[in-house]
């Protein structure tokens, strides 16, 4: 019997992310060997993988990654989609057969337009179309689901050790200029392949290491705005969050952290800069229901950029490096050290404080 000490608790989960401030790109092979020290980290049943600039032929086209259980699924699947989308090429996801991989569904992806007929017969723009169409399938179309639905980015997940769902993937044959990564350690649901990490939707996607004990009511708040949160899973629900606090609502990312991991009124009403104690104040009175308690460490993917996250107590590591134009994040510096030996500046950020690298390209767009 072991004894205390003698036992690794790893807390759950490994995140790790790479970003190019210039956009220069880089292989997926970079971000997978972040997650090889972490290994104790995850228990096999969920790992996965989110790209951005990944599909520069295809920009402009909405990529949908979907798992479906049956040929006959895929058939019906594609029939609703082509009355909704121009669909500018379908193809299988390309894999390799593993034997650490079992039990994989039929993977595949479009390149899709929304139809401008039906976006002004339902006077949607193409983002929240997008969305919508998502909710229906992952809700209402039984063996089929959407794991991945952005332009010019890919979220690629499975069941297993995230070191083999990357070589199952192939991913040292894509490029993209940002990627994360995830490895699961189950809590509360079982693994399988729709509930392995990044949960993605539209261009966001959200890696997290933690347990929050907010689920219910950040759930219940999030589907009286048509969100669907079908899976029963902390990292959906804070997936949704993002989408409706960024895109819908149009808060800044730091305003978006301030709700998720919001100050203690008592830290509020102590900060010197009236204006900054009225926003804070404002923001926990609007969203109460979108505070997440528990800990909590997350990075958001999203074009242009990543968000690193803390619950405002830090009852999860995560940290940070730099090197060069590309910046790092990992649950540990060894999965820093693993991407760039010579990575410098290692910091921990502070509980509820964001971190946000946005590629230059996107920051000067700003001014």
């Amino acid at each position: 019997m072991k004894l205390e000490g003698q036992v690794r608790i790893p807390s759950g989960c490994a995140i790790a992310a790479v970003i190019s401030r210039d956009k220069n790109r880089m292989s997926g092979e970079t971000v997978i060997k972040a997650m090889v020290p972490m290994h104790d980290r995850s228990n096999g049943l969920g790992g996965g993988f989110a790209g951005y600039g990944i599909y520069p032929e295809y920009r402009d086209f909405y990529a949908l990654h979907l798992f479906f259980d049956e040929r006959a699924t895929r058939k019906s699947c594609e029939a609703f989609l082509k009355e909704r989308f121009e669909i500018v090429k379908s193809e299988i996801i390309p894999t390799w057969k593993l034997p650490s991989i079992t039990g994989e569904p039929i993977i595949w992806r479009y390149f899709v337009d929304p139809l401008k007929s039906v976006l002004a017969s339902r006077q949607l723009d193409e983002a929240e179309f997008v969305a919508r169409t998502v909710m229906e399938i992952n809700t209402g179309m039984k063996g089929a689901y959407v794991f991945s639905s952005g332009k010019d980015m890919g979220t690629f997940k499975a069941v297993g050790f995230p070191e083999d769902v990357g070589a199952f993937y192939r991913l040292e044959e894509y490029e993209g200029y940002c990627w994360t990564a995830h490895g699961r350690y189950p809590t509360n649901t079982p693994g399988w392949w729709g509930g392995a990490h990044p949960f993605s939707l539209l261009d966001w996607s959200v890696v997290h290491n933690g347990e929050i004990s907010s689920y219910d009511a950040n759930r219940r708040f999030i589907e009286m705005f048509g969100y669907q949160c079908s899976l029963q899973t902390d990292t959906e629900v804070i997936t949704y969050i993002m989408d409706y606090l960024l895109r819908v609502q149009g808060l800044t990312l730091e305003e978006a952290a301030a709700v998720v991991s919001a100050p203690f009124w008592s830290t509020i009403e102590n900060m010197a800069d009236p204006e900054e104690r009225r926003r804070h104040a404002y923001l926990r009175t609007l969203f109460p229901s979108l505070l997440i308690t528990g800990p909590f460490s997350i990075v958001l993917g999203f074009s242009g950029g990543l968000m690193a996250l803390n619950d405002r107590l830090k009852l999860r590591s995560m940290v940070i490096g730099e090197k060069g134009d590309r910046v790092f994040i990992g649950s540990e510096e060894a999965a820093i050290r693993a991407m760039e030996p010579e990575a410098e500046n290692i910091w921990a950020p502070a509980g509820g404080e964001p971190v946000i690298i946005k590629v230059r390209e996107a920051q000067e767009n700003e001014h």
